[in-house]
């Protein structure tokens, strides 16, 4: 019998990636899984992938930043499988890698209702399940900046600050609710949205180094899927406003000491080659240093 036996999970931003891999741990561990992400094609190929394999999948399209899409998924969710146990705000996106005034602000505004507004609509709806039941997982995602500015990502970076702001808030005001309220940073995780990047014409070279970080201290979805894991288990019964974290100082330091034993060993360097797609300023650029 595996961990979430019996247990039904809506995790959104899951058609491929970080969210798909946690739908799959948790389908191995015994949960219906509830997928969703903004293009229906994708959602139903990851579903069929899930079923294929033999695990009780279900989804539906859903734009975060939409509240009655995020409020129909819940519901989506409850007419598949009667309940949902846990919810994951897993759905975000990167931005344009830049200087702020100079980024379209359809781009800008864009990661906002993403990452902001699609996290707090996740979270007052699976509150509106939780609360009553006393009982609930909630899993909202952090990112690069959670704990800080980041030069020229400041859409995503204070997105990921004010999430867990926000989450932090959530579980002091619910701390006596039953219902855990969690926040995960995963780390660095190697999938389309880390490598394929989005730059303002003229700082395409500024992000020459992402490559190197990659391959130093990238992970496969697999590994933060695994303590996402842990995070939706009775592990953390009790555990409200934790933050859990997959790149601490251990990782680190296992990161440059393989880069320096695969230098030794004169080995080739893994693919971390990057796609970047140049985005036109609004107004000229300072010129790049």
């Amino acid at each position: 019998m595996g961990i979430l036996e019996g247990k039904v999970a809506v995790i959104t931003g899951s058609s491929r990636g970080l969210g798909l891999a946690m739908a799959e741990v948790y389908a191995r561990e015994g949960a219906s899984v509830v997928l969703a992400a903004r293009t229906k094609k994708d959602v139903a190929e990851a579903v069929k992938e899930l079923q294929a394999k033999g695990y009780n999948a279900a989804g539906a399209s859903c734009d975060v930043g939409e509240y009655e899409q995020v409020k129909a998924l819940a519901d989506y969710a409850v007419t598949a499988f009667r309940k949902f146990d846990i919810w994951v705000n897993n759905a975000g996106v990167a931005g344009v890698y830049g200087p702020t005034a100079h980024i379209p602000r359809e781009r800008f505004e864009r990661v906002i209702r993403t990452n902001i507004n699609g996290t707090y609509y996740g979270s007052i709806v699976a509150l509106e399940h939780f609360l009553p039941q006393k009982s609930g997982k909630l899993i909202n995602l952090l990112g690069r900046g959670d704990d800080g500015p980041v030069k020229f990502q400041n859409a995503y970076a204070p997105s990921k600050y004010w999430v867990k702001s926000f989450t932090a808030g959530l579980a002091e005001e619910y701390k006596d609710s039953g219902v855990d309220i969690l926040a995960f940073n995963p780390g660095l995780v190697d999938t389309d949205m880390l490598r394929q990047v989005d730059s303002l014409a003229g700082y395409e070279h500024k992000l020459k180094a992402l490559s190197t970080i990659i391959r130093l201290w990238g992970n496969p979805p697999e590994v933060p899927a695994e303590r996402a894991l842990w995070l939706a288990s009775s592990a953390t019964d009790g555990k409200s406003g934790l933050v859990e974290k997959v790149l601490g100082r251990k990782r680190i330091f296992g990161g440059l000491l393989r880069e320096a034993g695969r230098r030794v060993r004169r080995a080739a360097k893994p693919d971390t080659r990057l796609t970047i797609i140049t985005i036109e300023p609004t107004m000229p650029l300072p010129q790049a240093k």
